[in-house]
């Protein structure tokens, strides 16, 4: 497809649908700066917009600018990323913005070289960032995109082939228009999430059904290109909820680099292990009150995770003076840490257990 007939047949009437029904009160387009469009472009890789929002304005509320978010601690980042997953995400943005604020003064480079040196952006949501911000024509690739383009030019294949991903880039430039880059973008995105849509697309309403190849063929419903779903492996293991008599938790702060990297985490052990030996045999502390306090499934990319949550009141054994790689915490305290969404939700039904006595 020529410049001009890509322009006529997809860009045109793309833009003129944006124009009508297309997302324009999303939190992070108004203003729409460089630095708010970053952090919900890396907030949105692979999550849904309306579990973002909250999130990303609780985000700025905290981090308006590079600036304050090069200056925080780990800790206080990953507290204000909790429950949204994916969370070395969070730890490259951090790192992001101390080369931003360091190397760059503090100002967002406009081109895409620049963009994709910095932790934890690849080439699609440096391409977002600076047609969303900079107004340039360069064209994503992400997961609406895909689907919108290999309905329309059927592309068969899986989208993350090397051959099928060349093709499609090919087709996402050659579909990006010189002028309204930002909006195009927009447009095009928008497409995916509100019309081209993975289940029940609403091809009667698209603005590109009439030169759409799947739709003209019948064959939405094959493109883009599935995966047989696997059958992830489950493991099981019992988190233990170590508290004393005056309520504190103790938490340990896992390596960066792993699951759940950089979050503070309760002890986890097999379910063939007896807990009260071996907070004895590692932690050096006797078990006084021990109770069940919920069940909990938690789906990783790679495998299903079921947790059984204890709770152990807990005292020195023997008033020995153990050295626990962790810390103890105060409830209020805890809030201001990086926790794993099951994490949280153990301790906020511990406390709401405590409560009611």
């Amino acid at each position: 497809m020529n410049s001009f007939a890509a322009y006529k047949n997809f860009s045109q009437p793309l833009l003129q649908w944006f124009d009508i029904h297309g997302r324009k009160d999303l939190p992070w387009q108004k203003p729409r700066s460089a630095y708010r469009v970053w952090v919900s472009e890396i907030m949105l890789q692979q999550t849904q917009v309306k579990t973002v929002i909250p999130y990303f304005t609780r985000f700025m509320a905290r981090f308006p600018d590079v600036h304050t978010l090069a200056l925080a601690t780990d800790d206080e980042v990953l507290a204000h990323w909790s429950g949204l997953g994916y969370y070395s995400r969070a730890r490259n943005m951090h790192k992001a913005a101390r080369i931003i604020d360091k190397d760059f003064q503090g100002e967002f480079p406009d081109n895409l070289h620049a963009l994709i040196s910095l932790p934890g952006i690849g080439e699609s949501t440096a391409a977002a960032i600076a047609s969303l911000a900079f107004n340039k024509p360069t064209a994503i690739l992400d997961g609406n995109v895909k689907r919108v383009l290999s309905r329309y030019f059927l592309v068969s294949g899986p989208t993350e082939q090397a051959a099928v991903k060349q093709k499609l880039w090919q087709l996402a430039n050659e579909c990006m228009p010189e002028n309204d880059c930002a909006e195009y973008t927009q447009a095009i995105m928008d497409l995916g999430a509100t019309c081209c849509t993975n289940k029940n697309p609403n091809c009667l309403n698209c603005p590109l059904k009439s030169t759409c190849m799947a739709h003209k063929s019948d064959c939405v419903a094959k493109y883009p290109y599935k995966k047989p779903k696997k059958t992830l492996p489950i493991k099981q293991q019992q988190f233990l909820l170590l508290y004393t008599n005056e309520n504190l938790i103790y938490l340990e702060k896992n390596p960066p680099v792993g699951l759940w990297g950089g979050l503070w985490c309760m002890p986890s052990i097999d379910l063939s292990i007896c807990p009260i030996t071996h907070i004895r045999k590692t932690y050096a502390l006797t078990a006084e009150n021990t109770q069940d306090l919920m069940t909990i499934k938690h789906s990783f990319s790679h495998f299903h995770l079921h947790i059984r949550a204890l709770s152990l009141q807990t005292t020195l054994a023997n008033d020995s003076l153990a050295e626990c790689p962790g810390r103890w915490f105060a409830a209020d305290d805890i809030t201001k840490l990086g926790l794993a969404k099951p994490v949280s939700s153990i301790i906020n039904q511990f406390i709401a257990t405590r409560n009611t006595y």
